[in-house]
């Protein structure tokens, strides 16, 4: 699993499928240097405890989605992404992407300016895109890019290849920007959901960039969940110990791994191609291998699970669903 079933017991956030970040995606735009594809994962199709299917409604009309993109380096967000969804009325629902800047994109509420408004959400195979400017947005159900032998990983790492995600649908909120606004060529990427709080306010459900760490690494993961990348150095010894324990590490070694795992931003720098996890990532990278390799320190290498097949040339290329409305 990436950032799938991060909840309790590997359920969801809040109990809320629609919640549950999976993965983060960044690289340039094919054939256009000068444009970069983000895209936010969320809402698997399929629960894993208990097993059975998730909701047909894409996104959580009350909630907050958010792309947040640190340009500085002191992993506090300068730029934030935020779409927020209508109501699912009739098989139907539509998005709002909001871009905010400055110290506003590090906090919450509905501030910024307003990109795109009313945009279609995707519930079939055809992908509904809206344009605006220099931007394009999709934002709808998708098979799921993420690959993975989620039932090697629960059987004491013993991988026969069998690709639990191969059928399987996410929502993906997918993002064509200019360079020019991203506002450097170093960035640290990451997403987060939330949802109003009982007493005013929000309250952060999910947040990561980084596949499986949150899932199989951390130990107080409600506090992980509900944390900030500028916070994480308080995980640093829990991570380290983890490691130690599933990968052998002499302590300073599981410390000083740990520390490359943390913060838990995606590093990009537009200008180059794309490579996880040194810059960005794409969706043919294999990111759950090379995780493997880190929490076992070389002892598992892969899971014997390669890329999906029936990604798309043109954008938003997350494929279409298997599971049409």
């Amino acid at each position: 699993m990436s950032h799938h079933y991060s909840g309790p017991d590997f359920g969801f956030p809040l109990e809320d499928p629609r919640l549950d970040f999976t993965d983060l995606y960044a690289f340039p735009k094919p054939g256009d240097a000068g444009k970069s594809i983000l895209i936010m994962d969320v809402h698997p199709s399929a629960a894993e405890n208990p097993p059975g299917p998730t909701t047909l409604e894409p996104f959580a009309p009350g909630a907050m989605y958010e792309l947040k993109i640190d340009t500085d380096g002191d992993a506090i967000a300068d730029i934030a992404y935020q779409v927020r969804f209508s109501p699912f009325k009739d098989g139907a629902q539509s998005a709002t992407l909001r871009r905010i800047d400055g110290p506003q994109a590090a906090g919450t509420g509905d501030v910024g300016q307003v990109i795109v408004e009313g945009a279609p959400v995707s519930t079939g195979r055809e992908a509904r895109v809206t344009e605006a400017g220099d931007y394009r947005f999709f934002a709808g159900w998708r098979s799921d890019p993420f690959f993975c032998d989620v039932e090697g990983a629960k059987n004491n790492l013993q991988f026969t290849g069998d690709d639990f995600f191969a059928d399987k649908d996410v929502c993906s909120i997918a993002l064509e920007v200019p360079n020019a606004a991203l506002g450097a060529t170093e960035l640290r990427l990451w997403a987060r959901t939330l949802v109003p709080g009982h007493g005013g306010g929000w309250v952060q459900a999910e947040r990561g960039a980084r596949p499986a760490q949150a899932v199989l690494l951390v130990e107080d993961r409600s506090a992980y969940l509900a944390g900030e990348p500028a916070d994480d150095e308080r995980f640093l010894a829990a991570f380290a110990h983890a490691l130690e324990h599933t990968g052998g590490y002499p302590p300073a070694e599981a410390k000083r791994v740990a520390g490359t795992l943390l913060p838990d931003v995606l590093p990009y720098d537009p200008t180059r191609p794309a490579s996880f996890p040194d810059n960005g990532r794409t969706l043919t990278d294999d990111a759950f291998d090379i995780f493997m390799r880190i929490f076992t320190n070389g002892r598992v290498t892969e899971d014997k699970v390669g890329p999906h097949g029936d990604l798309l040339p043109e954008f938003p290329y997350v494929g279409p669903p298997h599971k049409a409305a």
